[in-house]
């Protein structure tokens, strides 16, 4: 499947009818966030690589062609203009893993208008869905104090494309790990996994399923203790590890109960037989909330596997987000429905040390500030390979590092203020006056 018709009914119709009247202008056209979520006072960039080889890749095969000749009753000349697009255009773009907040462009698309209305409905499903899960994911990360996060969310997300976007998007945030094995090895991730309690409860006795699973899968090890009783696993586990003199780090999962008092139970018995090494892993609907809960009393946690509320960011499973055109044929445009009024002309977002301000991509950043969107695609080609997941997740570490409190907060956030520049403001105001005088 070549994914052309990976694409809403009326961006084929338009497109159609933009082809057979030889619209062929170069049109820009903004994705952004309108507003942040309540909760959120952040937003994390993601999906842009999915985005890059989507556009890279785009073209109406046969079989494409074929439908919309049979099916939809597009006329043969339409469909011949069909074979020949290819997606030409070129992107400015936040680089993944860069914090922004609402009303600035995630990225720009900028090519023949036929080809730029096409692309939306994919750009705004990978771009929507990919930065609302690494904004949970982050947030987790900052609650979480330094301690190890790995993605669980494989069987919960809604979808297998989902579960690939959402181990890379948590990999960006600052995730060590996830169980997604496929994953692992398309993005060069640490893959991790456990048992599961059917592990357990297959053998009948918990102690001849940890030795088992322990000879079967030497180095580290980590056994689910909370199977029938969490204080009595942990102490199975140690009778284990000290029989058979395991080598490697062991740990034990702690997925059920009052987890700040069994993680304070399962260190003290560790460290009291010599397992001072020995590490706890916390798991069972955690998220950011009951990640800060535990590190508020202060558990004895050294790491925490989240799943299913991260993977469909279950408090925010969504972002106002739109796909707008903001310049035709040299000509900035702009609309003006109540409540989703767009800016005219190219954006650039600059960024300062207490407050962003949105410009056009013309105009210099103002003193302290730097300019955040750069240019990722030209005539339909990548400008530069495809950028290692280790340096996207450094990115967004050095940028979560760098916001305010206020941003960061996990309870009634507020994100720092965003302003248009003057060239903006004024270029609003000539537009609007273009249109009333219309």
């Amino acid at each position: 499947m070549s994914g052309a018709l990976l694409t809403d009914l009326y961006e084929l119709k338009m497109a159609a009818s933009y082809l057979r009247h030889d619209m062929t202008g170069q049109a820009t056209f903004s994705l952004f966030a309108r507003k942040l979520p309540p909760s959120r006072g952040f937003l994390v960039t993601a999906g842009l690589a999915a985005c890059l080889d989507f556009l890279e890749s785009f073209s109406f095969d046969r079989d494409d062609l074929a439908y919309l000749a049979d099916v939809e009753k597009l006329p043969p000349e339409t469909v011949e203009l069909f074979r020949k697009l290819r997606f030409t255009g070129d992107v400015w773009a936040m680089p993944e893993g860069q914090v922004v907040y609402a009303g600035e462009p995630l990225l720009e698309v900028t090519a023949p208008i036929a080809e730029a209305q096409l692309v939306e409905t994919v750009l705004l499903n990978h771009m929507t869905f990919q930065t609302s899960v690494a904004t949970k994911a982050a947030r987790c990360v900052l609650a979480a104090g330094g301690a190890d996060l790995i993605d669980f969310a494989f069987r919960r997300t809604q979808g297998i494309d989902a579960a690939m976007a959402v181990a890379r998007t948590t990999a960006i945030a600052g995730f060590s790990a996830t169980s997604n094995v496929e994953a692992a090895r398309r993005y060069g991730l640490q893959a991790v996994g456990t048992m599961a309690h059917s592990y357990i409860e297959a053998f009948g006795d918990e102690r001849t399923a940890f030795e088992t699973f322990a000879l079967d899968h030497g180095g580290i090890t980590t056994f689910l203790v909370d199977t029938y009783d969490t204080v009595a696993g942990v102490r199975a586990v140690i009778d284990v590890v000290r029989r058979l003199r395991l080598p490697g780090t062991v740990g034990v999962r702690l997925d059920s109960g009052d987890l700040a008092q069994l993680a304070r139970k399962a260190r003290q018995l560790l460290d009291g037989s010599g397992l001072q090494e020995a590490r706890i892993l916390a798991s069972g609907g955690l998220d950011e909330y009951a990640i800060a809960d535990l590190v508020a009393q202060n558990a004895p946690i050294d790491a925490y596997a989240v799943g299913t509320k991260v993977g469909v960011s279950a408090d925010a499973p969504y972002l106002d987000s739109a796909y707008k055109l903001v310049e035709y044929d040299d000509c900035p445009v702009m609309k003006l429905s109540p409540g989703k009024i767009t800016a005219p002309g190219k954006k650039q977002v600059f960024r300062g040390l207490y407050a962003d301000v949105v410009g056009l991509r013309s105009e210099k950043a103002p003193p302290g500030h730097v300019p955040l969107l750069v240019a990722v695609m030209r005539e339909g080609h990548r400008l530069t390979p495809a950028e290692p997941l280790a340096e996207v997740s450094k990115r967004c570490a050095a940028a979560l590092a760098r916001l305010p409190e206020a941003a960061r907060a996990l309870h009634e956030p507020v994100p720092p203020p965003v302003r248009q520049s003057p060239s903006l403001t004024r270029l609003c105001t000539q537009v609007r006056a273009a249109l009333a005088a219309a």
